[in-house]
Order: structure tokens, then sequence, then C-alpha cells
């Protein structure tokens, strides 16, 4: 497997004076622009504030209690949309081709030696009111990126979860064949 995969990770601890320059927040939003989707329909949208910008204090705000402990140090908050129309009509899978777009930000933001944190922890509603979204536009994930910071800053709860192993389900348990339960991979 790819290292670049391996070594993805979601942390928590952002380097509070640290920046993500436009020049790399542009190579991370052309990974996502780039990210396959249901015929080709590419339904992700992005809502991104630089750290000290009204935007990223208007994201901030609608995260949940537990998600503002540590996303107010990183360099950039965002939140990922998806349309749901175009002049085709209903669109299909939008949410596959959004999910696929925050992989490719999140694998771009490892190649570009920055740290990514997905969360659904935010008020959807209250996004999509603050930012005036159309009402085929429906915000779904938000994004905190940045530099890694010290895991000291992190409140003692979450510094336990940085620190813990990743784990991940075995094949054995996710892959089947011939029915239901039987793994491929034994």
């Amino acid at each position: 497997m790819n290292e670049l995969i391996s070594s993805r990770r979601s942390p928590r601890a952002f380097d509070a004076e640290a920046t993500v320059s436009d020049d790399e927040l542009r190579t991370l939003l052309e990974a996502a622009r780039w990210a396959p989707s249901h015929g080709n329909s590419q339904p992700a949208r992005f809502v991104v504030g630089h750290r000290g910008t009204a935007t990223f204090t208007k994201i901030f705000e609608t995260l949940r209690p537990g998600n503002k402990t540590w996303a107010h140090r990183a360099s950039i908050l965002l939140i990922g949309c998806v349309i749901t129309q175009d002049d085709r009509g209903d669109l299909p899978n939008v949410e596959f081709g959004l999910g696929l777009a925050m992989e490719n930000i999140a694998l771009q933001a490892v190649d570009l030696g920055l740290i990514a944190h997905m969360m659904g922890g935010f008020d959807k509603q209250a996004a999509h009111d603050t930012f005036s979204m159309p009402d085929d536009v429906r915000p779904l994930v938000a994004m905190a990126i940045g530099r890694q910071g010290d895991l000291e800053d992190l409140p003692e709860d979450l510094q336990a979860r940085e620190q813990r192993e990743r784990r991940r389900h075995p094949l054995s348990e996710t892959v089947f064949t011939d029915t239901w339960g039987q793994s491929l991979f034994g």
C-alpha cells in the first residue's frame, strides 16, 4: 500500500501560529477538483476560510463544542457541500463525489506536509443559513487544515485519543464472497 494512504491521520493538535499558503490551498482544492464523481457530475463545493477571517469565524461558530476545543488552532476551516441538481436534473450519488473530493484533499495535505481532520460535528442548517446557500446545496462535512502542533495544547482526553494505536478492521471482517459474512480473506 502507498505510504501516503497509510500515513494519513486525523490529528487535532494544530499549530496556532502556522499558516497554509494560498498556493498550498489551491493545490488542495485542485486535488478535490480532480476527484471522480458519478457521471462526472462534480457535485463538490466548498466554503473556505483562513484563520483570522470572518469566514473562518463563521465556520467555527457552526462547529459542535467538542470540535471547538481544538479547531480554532487550524490554519484553514472549510465546509464541504454538494450541489444536488444541475442542468440534467437531480444528481445521483452526490455524497460519493464529495467523499472522494475530501479524501483527495486529505491525501494531498499529507503530501504537502500538512494535517487535515474531517468533522461531521457541525450544525449543517446553521452553515446553510450563515452562508446563504441555495436550496439545492447541502453542507455535509467540515474540515480543519494546518500544520502539526503540540499535543500538550489539547485537553487531556484528546491527548490520549491522539496517542492511541490506530486500528482498522481486518479485511477478513469487511470483504466477503459468495454470501454475506463469508470472508474472501478467511
